[in-house]
């Protein structure tokens, strides 16, 4: 069975997320990723868009003991701001997205590294 998940858009809301889920979980991994276009249905980023159905497929191994949070960093404007709190909080300290977190280590994947299925596999299967 594939992994808890989860939703937000602020870093606020992903802290809370985690404080939540940590007691539970083996591992939190979290996504940031770039806001959905309501004209096309998907994020407004395209290495985004390619790294989603990669992640997608990688979570179908997942463990049940896990828990995997999509946060939005936001629209185009608000992402290339560089006073997004994405890039400024000290927790997460985001340079490019996609970016898939193991949250509470230092592993992290990066734009092209995120629609590497090898990759992002590896990430998530490791203990």
């Amino acid at each position: 069975m594939p992994c808890k998940q989860l939703g937000c858009e602020s870093v606020t809301e992903l802290l809370s997320l985690i404080e939540k889920e940590c007691k539970d979980a083996s591992n939190i991994f979290v996504l940031c990723t770039g806001s959905e276009d309501p004209t096309t249905g998907k994020s407004w980023c395209p290495d985004c868009v390619k790294a989603e159905p990669v992640i997608e497929n990688c979570l179908k191994s997942s463990k049940d003991t896990d828990v995997f949070i999509v946060a939005i960093a936001g629209d185009r404007p608000i992402w290339k701001n560089p006073d997004n709190e994405f890039r400024k909080h000290p927790k997460t300290l985001l340079k490019s997205i996609p970016t898939l977190i193991k949250w509470g280590t230092p592993e992290r994947l990066s734009e092209g590294q995120c629609s590497d299925a090898n990759l992002v596999s590896m990430m998530l299967e490791e203990d």
